[in-house]
């Protein structure tokens, strides 16, 4: 018989799983931010605000009016200034800081994506609604390994 992986009862009897939880300690929280605004400073301020300690993004559209992004394998942002609707937006947020992955696209409908930087300022809206997993904590630490402050769940 072949288990069912990623079903809810496997996750309630597979007590091995720290990471499985009741969806009762799931808190949301939807917030919207204004022409101007800095996407990634006002998500930090707002963990800051609500004191997440394990805070995640699940959904937020919106768009942009310049983004900075950090590509893969390099060390600073690269700067577009023109408009550009948010199409995915991903990440964990605490205390610690947060880590933030978006997907943009253009007036043609070309993507951009990356880790978001500081800098990302708002052209009409962003409709962000927040998650926070009760009874845990997201942490940055360096991981030896990566070299980087990585995610530690506690």
């Amino acid at each position: 018989m072949q288990k069912n992986w990623c079903g809810p009862r496997y996750l309630k009897r597979n007590a091995l799983n720290p990471f499985s939880m009741d969806v009762s300690s799931l808190q949301v929280f939807p917030l919207r931010l204004h022409p101007g605004d800095d996407l990634k400073l006002k998500l930090y301020e707002f963990t800051l605000e609500k004191q997440l300690k394990a805070g995640f993004v699940l959904t937020c559209v919106g768009s942009l009016q310049k983004a900075v992004l950090r590509f893969a394998g390099k060390d600073s942002g690269t700067v577009f200034e023109q408009k550009f609707e948010i199409v995915s937006l991903v990440g964990t947020l605490s205390a610690d800081g947060v880590h933030l992955h978006i997907s943009v696209s253009d007036s043609e409908g070309n993507l951009k994506g990356g880790h978001l930087m500081e800098g990302s300022i708002i052209y009409t809206t962003a409709e962000i609604t927040l998650g926070e997993i009760g009874g845990k904590e997201f942490h940055r630490d360096i991981d030896e390994e990566t070299g980087y402050k990585e995610l530690v769940i506690k």
